[in-house]
């Protein structure tokens, strides 16, 4: 999946659900890898298995502070995810996106590493286009409060690319569609994690809205791939990418479909869908097809199993089917 060459990478934000399956495959190509988290989101669980390998190494750090360290590539993760934690903290969610994009930027032009930015698909808002191409500038509402993380991810983007035209540095950006898999927090509010835990508890399932807006999930596995090719690939193209599995499902058909494979006799009910949620998301990957030859393997069916799975193993107890959004 990597190039053969031993480089020195530093996974900001490497920890967390997404960072920690980075973290295991630039490991699994041979390279050095220095994972940063804070742990506000990340944890320490995610990589404690990575701890021991010799070309592995764990700092606590904050992005919104300056940092000093030697890497070749740098990938920016390091910002939360999910509605519940952003939502809970939006000035610090804002000051990760735009602080933590602008420390990156200097000690990957200090450096002349290459750094790649795990954006959004968030960046479309409650988007009047579908599916979602990389030209469509969005519908996002700047004082919302979804805001933080939306416009947060928004503001890094533009910091990345007036780095790369102010200070020639060598820049990507991913815009990553829902994604899901083993090690999401039990708590983090996505609606995949929700559900399963709450099926699994045995409590009643959660649905906002009526369960007809729709989403295109893609499993760990595949993204991890597309953004490694992406950080490899020809510096002519710094994106933005689409990542992300244009397989469109609905809520309600997806919590039908968690229920059938958890085995569990759990109930729906239905609660008022957030503000400015979006009723639709797909990815248009054409792009990704063409200047990657990344495609999305893994169908939801097979997903969902591992995920369910992961959460099987972490016993699910019935306090967690009480999580709300």
């Amino acid at each position: 999946m990597g190039n053969l060459r031993r480089k020195r990478i530093l996974v900001a934000g490497g920890a967390g659900f997404i960072g920690s399956h980075l973290c295991d495959a630039l490991i699994r190509d041979g390279h050095d890898v220095i994972c940063l988290d804070n742990y506000y989101t990340g944890r320490k669980e995610n990589v404690y298995h990575l701890l021991n390998h010799p070309r592995f190494s764990l700092v606590e750090h904050d992005v919104e502070l300056p940092l000093e360290l030697d890497a070749e590539e740098i990938y920016d993760l390091a910002c939360p995810a999910s509605p519940v934690h952003y939502s809970r903290r939006p000035i610090q969610t804002l000051r990760t996106n735009v602080l933590g994009a602008l420390n990156l930027l200097e000690l990957a032009n200090r450096k002349q590493a290459k750094i790649l930015l795990a954006s959004t698909s968030e960046v479309y808002g409650d988007p009047e286009v579908h599916p979602q191409r990389e030209d469509y500038l969005g519908n996002v509402n700047p004082i919302g409060r979804r805001a933080c993380y939306d416009e947060g991810k928004r503001c890094a983007e533009t910091l990345f690319f007036d780095y790369r035209r102010e200070k020639g540095v060598n820049i990507r950006v991913v815009r990553i569609f829902n994604t899901y898999g083993p090690r999401m927090n039990n708590d983090d509010g996505r609606v995949i994690s929700n559900l399963i835990v709450q099926a699994l508890a045995g409590g009643d399932m959660t649905i906002y809205g009526d369960g007809s807006q729709t989403r295109s999930f893609c499993y760990i596995d595949d993204l991890i791939e597309g953004m490694v090719r992406m950080m490899n690939g020809a510096d002519d193209f710094p994106g933005p990418v689409n990542l992300g599995n244009p397989a469109e499902t609905t809520i309600l058909e997806l919590a039908s479909q968690v229920r059938a494979l958890t085995g569990s006799a759990s109930r729906f009910v239905f609660q008022p869908r957030p503000e400015d949620d979006p009723k639709r998301r797909r990815p248009d990957i054409k792009l990704a097809k063409e200047r990657l030859n990344w495609t999305p393997k893994t169908s939801l069916d097979e997903g969902l199993r591992s995920t369910i799975e992961f959460f099987r193993s972490q016993h699910v107890k019935e306090e967690y089917g009480k999580i709300t959004r």
